[in-house]
């Protein structure tokens, strides 16, 4: 496959700015539907122990890269409308683990399901032969940001 234009830089990060404007109203969209139930930012942070697992404030906060206190607020407001909850760790008692409950989980579930779907409407629109091109240049262009594969496609969120 050939690339119109040469494929440079300029025009290939051109190109990556309109897709990430596409990819982010479909996930403005995704979230749409569980906006009168958490921000953005408590989403994100549903996510992150979705698919990291129960965690100190600590480490959710740095994950977040957000401040301790604010990470704590997000939580406070999630426990309150019982989507985490907190347990004492079990390497130490005075250690408290934040975790998904199965309100917060099917949150996670449902917005990463509707944000799928909506992306298999468009690549399920592109041609074959492009797909596969696509899919070899997101692994490169990921490699080369340093991001690592999703191993488990049910689990994809905003991070």
């Amino acid at each position: 496959m050939t690339v119109e234009g040469g494929g440079g830089a300029d025009e290939v990060t051109s190109a990556l700015l309109t897709a990430s404007r596409l990819l982010v109203a479909i996930s403005a969209r995704s979230l749409a539907a569980v906006e009168d139930a958490v921000t953005l930012p408590q989403f994100r942070l549903l996510v992150v122990l979705s698919t990291q697992g129960p965690a100190k404030l600590v480490t959710l906060a740095g994950l977040l890269e957000v401040n301790p206190s604010t990470a704590l607020r997000m939580v406070d407001r999630l426990a309150a409308a019982g989507l985490v909850d907190r347990q004492a760790s079990p390497a130490s008692g005075r250690e408290v683990r934040i975790q998904l409950t199965a309100a917060g989980r099917a949150i996670v579930d449902d917005v990463t399901a509707r944000r799928r779907a909506d992306i298999a409407a468009v690549v399920s629109r592109m041609p074959p032969e492009q797909r596969r091109a696509l899919v070899a240049a997101l692994r490169a262009f990921n490699d080369a940001g340093g991001e690592p594969p999703v191993t488990n496609l049910a689990r994809l969120g905003w991070t």
